[in-house]
């Protein structure tokens, strides 16, 4: 499992800075009271994530990916010093062809594939599938992407999570820049739909809705009139059937600091 998160990091780190034409780094600190789901304790606990995160853009496509480091109060297996990973590359059917390939608000498609890892409960997830790029005033994208969701876990006989049946996803990104008077803001964020499964037991594995928006204040301008480098805000994050369980439906505000590198 370190092997496969270092592989992602290392694919991450070079496709963002190997001939982008343009490249979004950022460091976030959050921190709020998460529920664990009722398989893990059901405690809630405060919860510190730290993330790294970057986007880049090149010639014929792009690519993103972020770490999450989550470290909480309550030694129960759950969030006790655990990475998170994902990385997505897709690629521009419009820019490989030279011409615009949508139809209607759909401003362009392409092929995309995803990779999610858990370190702790030794999870791999691969989403292959296809990407929207919508036309939406004032937004500096929004994207809907639709994959499968296909399942290379080690399972329970290794000590991490049980395996599950593969399933699909559906996943809406967006970012909206918006200025009041003499102040900057932004509210970006995704949500995500997976579709019910079962695991290695036969147990039904609930099908999940997972929002995280983020409102941001740019702060770094408004106190030290440096602009797109420090933010204050707030990430929610409501997330019904958790993790697929039916007993835990989390609704959360968390704190946010975002460093713009």
């Amino acid at each position: 499992m370190k092997e496969i998160l270092g592989t992602i990091l290392l694919a991450g780190v070079c496709c963002g800075i190997h001939a982008a034409d343009w490249s979004d780094t950022e460091v976030h600190l959050q921190w709020g009271k998460l529920d664990a789901p009722s398989f893990a304790g059901g405690e809630t606990s405060d919860t510190f994530i730290t993330t790294l995160q970057n986007a880049s853009g090149w010639k014929y496509g792009t690519t993103f990916f972020f770490v999450d480091y989550l470290v909480d109060d309550h030694e129960d297996g759950f969030n006790d010093r655990d990475f998170y990973v994902e990385f997505y590359a897709s690629l521009s059917l419009s820019h490989m062809f030279d011409r615009e390939v949508g139809l209607g608000p759909v401003k362009d498609i392409g092929p995309v594939f995803g990779i999610n890892v858990g370190a702790d409960p030794n999870v791999v997830k691969y989403l292959p599938g296809i990407r929207f790029s919508w036309e939406a005033a004032g937004f500096r994208f929004l994207n809907t992407d639709i994959a499968a969701y296909i399942d290379d876990s080690e399972g329970a006989a290794s000590g991490g999570a049980p395996r599950q049946d593969n399933s699909w996803w559906v996943d809406v990104s967006w970012s909206r820049p918006f200025q009041i008077g003499e102040q900057f803001f932004e509210f970006t964020g995704h949500m995500e739909y997976i579709a019910k499964r079962d695991n290695e037991f036969d147990q039904e594995v609930a099908a999940w809705i997972l929002a995280q928006p983020q409102f941001r204040w740019d702060a770094g301008n408004a106190l030290f009139k440096r602009k797109d480098q420090l933010y204050l805000g707030i990430e929610y994050q409501l997330w019904q059937n958790k993790l697929g369980d039916k007993d835990t439906d989390e609704s959360v505000a968390q704190a946010l600091v975002v460093w713009q590198i």
